[in-house]
């Protein structure tokens, strides 16, 4: 039996949409690190068939947000703080390394273009935590791309992927996104005169603070979930 246009196009937007709303919930918190759901649960929930959400599962599974096991269900991935901070250390080792190399091969162009963008006026432009955080990662490959190193980019790249989760919480107070608009401003005013151990010491600071800072209010944000409803409860309510 073929399919009309109208079905064939619904298939993907209820995809789209059981994607997004579930990546919200893990990304928020909402459906607690850890547990555990199922097809069917999703399914009820969203008020769609169970094939878009198995492919939502599976396109979250590959970015890493939870693990499908057979005939168990899916498990949201776990938030290890310790192996998170392992994970910082790597990326401040590869920030450092591509500060380094943009200092000697960035075209001025590109650096005045990343100059205008991350300009402290732009900070009082509305932005949402997603959009915060594509920008702010775009900044950082953007940089790694200038050192002309391309296995440091994959390797930024990998990290990022580890540490999304926490990131995003970055974002969610006004006050650091203002600082990270000037810190970026920092960084390349200094890649700009070509300063290494200056843009050296700035990038490692902000990414420090930027830990520091995403660490406290991911605790404090799983501190309240776990103290409130149950995973099931949660799942129920969204």
């Amino acid at each position: 039996m073929k399919q009309t246009a109208e079905q064939t196009t619904v298939k993907p937007v209820a995809t789209k949409y059981v994607y997004d709303a579930l990546k919200e919930k893990i990304l928020s918190f909402e459906i607690y690190p850890g547990s555990r759901v199922t097809e069917s649960e999703l399914a009820d929930l969203f008020m769609v068939s169970r094939t878009p959400v198995r492919e939502a599962l599976l396109r979250l599974e590959n970015e890493g947000f939870l693990t499908i096991r057979p005939k168990q269900g899916c498990f949201i991935k776990p938030i290890n703080i310790e192996e998170l901070g392992e994970y910082y250390g790597v990326r401040t080792a590869l920030e450092v390394a591509a500060v380094e190399g943009a200092c000697h091969y960035m075209p001025e162009s590109e650096l005045q273009h990343l100059l205008h963008l991350w300009s402290p006026d732009q900070a009082l432009v509305e932005h949402s935590a997603d959009q915060m955080e594509d920008k702010d990662e775009s900044f950082h490959i953007a940089l790694a791309l200038g050192s002309g190193n391309s296995t440091l980019v994959r390797y930024l790249q990998d990290v990022n992927d580890h540490i999304r989760i926490i990131r995003r919480v970055d974002f969610q107070d006004e006050e650091r996104i203002k600082r990270t608009y000037a810190e970026h401003h920092a960084i390349i005013e200094a890649i700009l005169g070509r300063e290494v151990d200056k843009a050296r010491n700035l990038m490692k600071r902000h990414i420090q603070r930027s830990q520091d800072f995403a660490k406290t209010l991911t605790l404090t944000q799983l501190a309240k979930k776990k103290a409130g409803v149950s995973r099931f409860e949660q799942v129920k309510a969204l």
